[in-house]
């Protein structure tokens, strides 16, 4: 087991991107097949639109077209803070044109749980209410999606992007 690097094959969790206008959509699933350069794929795909907003409104800076331009599982966590919009993918990778990198399952664990508890949506309704009751209500229901998530490095993440953007006090 040690020393050995991992290989796509069935069952392994991959991070990939599709070209969607000017910027990528970024696709993370487990491999359901190789055949030669082709890789099947069966996860969720995902539309940042919100960050894509963001930048052709001139509100953000060069970060986030570089998050963009060029997703990697490290970064995309930074555009799930805006809305998204996802669907299942269940499709081919073609490795000769899309870009395809080995994810470790707790991260893949990490960004589908983010998707799958919507919690782009509910951030996003705290950024974008003025200070009130309405985005006092908008931080506690944050607050108790927080609490109830079961998975620590999920819950560990959440905490850590509500702190940078400060909306947990």
């Amino acid at each position: 087991m040690f020393g050995r690097k991992p290989t796509l094959k069935e069952g392994i969790h991959v991070f990939s991107t599709k070209k969607n206008g000017e910027y990528n959509d970024f696709i993370f699933g487990v491999v359901t097949g190789v055949d030669g350069r082709k890789v099947g794929v069966n996860g969720v795909i995902v539309n940042p639109v919100g960050l894509k907003n963001k930048i052709s409104q001139g509100k953000t800076g060069e970060r986030s077209i570089e998050i963009l331009q060029h997703p990697t599982p490290d970064n995309v966590v930074l555009a799930l803070v805006y809305r998204v919009e996802h669907e299942n993918f269940a499709d081919v990778i073609d490795l000769d044109q899309d870009k395809c990198d080995l994810l470790p399952p707790k991260i893949y664990t990490m960004l589908d749980g983010w998707i799958r508890e919507s919690l782009p949506e509910i951030i996003n309704n705290v950024l974008s209410l003025p200070p009130g009751a309405e985005r006092d209500d908008a931080k506690r229901i944050l607050r108790h999606r927080m609490d109830t998530i079961v998975d620590k490095n999920l819950r560990r993440t959440l905490y850590s992007v509500c702190r940078s953007l400060k909306i947990l006090n």
